[in-house]
C-alpha cells in the first residue's frame, strides 16, 4: 500500500470515530516525530502492538480486500507477568463493499459490536483444528439471543447489533456496496495476531507499504525502539 492511501484511511477512520462520539487515546494522536522522544515508560505499546493498524493483507486490493483497526488496549501472552491483562479492545472501520478475509482464531474470544455508520454482514461457519470448514449448523449469540444457524449464514449486524466469535468458528466481514464506511468495536480475550489468526485461504498480515509521503501516523509495527 502506498503511505499516502495509508494516511488517508486513518484520516477517514479518525473522522468516522469522531462523528459517533468515540474518544480515543492520546497514543492514536501521536505523529511520527512524537514517537522519536517516546521512552520506555511507553514500552506497553511496543510489546503490545496498539495503535493503527491498516492492511491489504498483502493482496494489493485494499478497496477490496482490507482492515482499518486501533488497538487501544491488549495483554500479552508470550509475556504474562509485564502484560496480565487477559482482555482487548480494538475499533474497526470497514468502507462500503469492503471485505475481511474468512479466519477463525484458536483462542480468543471476542464480540463485534457495530458501533454504526452501516451495516456489516458476518458469514459463519464451524472450523476444525487443521482448518477444515465444516458444513454444519453454526451456534450464534447475538445481544443475548442463541440460535442455530445453517453453514455459510450471513449473520446481519445492525448499528447496536453484536455478535459472539467463539475459537474455530470461521468468520468474514462484509459491507453493503452502498450506506458508507462501517464503525466496528471489539472486546475479547487477549490478541494475538502473530500466532492466533487461522487464515482459510493464505494471506499475508501487514503491507508492503510504499513511501510516497511522510507517515502521518505510524503503524502499530512501525514504532521505533527507545
Amino acid at each position: 500500500m502506498k503511505r499516502s492511501r495509508i494516511n488517508e484511511v486513518i484520516r477517514d477512520m479518525e473522522a468516522l470515530i469522531k462523528e459517533h462520539g468515540f474518544e480515543i487515546p492520546p497514543f492514536a494522536k501521536w505523529s511520527a516525530e512524537d514517537w522519536q522522544k517516546i521512552g520506555h515508560e511507553y514500552d506497553e505499546i511496543r510489546d503490545n502492538c496498539l495503535g493503527w493498524d491498516i492492511t491489504d493483507y498483502g493482496l494489493g486490493d485494499f478497496d477490496k480486500v482490507g482492515f482499518s483497526l486501533l488497538t487501544i488496549r491488549n495483554g500479552n501472552q508470550k509475556m504474562p507477568e509485564k502484560y496480565p491483562k487477559t482482555y482487548a479492545e480494538k475499533l474497526l472501520m470497514l468502507y462500503e463493499g469492503q471485505t475481511a478475509p474468512m479466519h477463525y482464531h484458536w483462542n480468543k474470544m471476542e464480540d463485534i459490536i457495530n458501533r454504526g455508520g452501516n451495516d456489516i454482514y458476518i458469514t459463519v461457519y464451524n472450523g476444525t483444528e487443521d482448518g477444515s470448514m465444516l458444513d454444519t449448523d453454526v451456534t450464534v449469540h447475538c445481544d443475548g439471543k442463541t440460535e442455530s444457524v445453517p453453514a455459510g449464514t450471513k449473520v446481519l449486524l445492525k448499528p447496536g447489533q453484536s455478535i459472539t466469535i467463539t475459537p474455530y468458528m470461521y468468520h468474514d466481514f462484509i459491507v453493503p456496496e452502498t450506506g458508507g464506511a462501517v464503525l466496528l468495536g471489539e472486546v475479547s480475550m487477549c490478541n494475538d495476531d502473530e500466532n492466533d489468526n487461522r487464515f482459510y485461504e493464505p494471506i499475508g498480515r501487514f503491507p508492503e507499504v510504499e513511501e510516497d509521503e511522510p507517515p502521518y501516523r505510524l503503524l502499530c509495527n512501525e514504532y521505533p525502539v527507545a
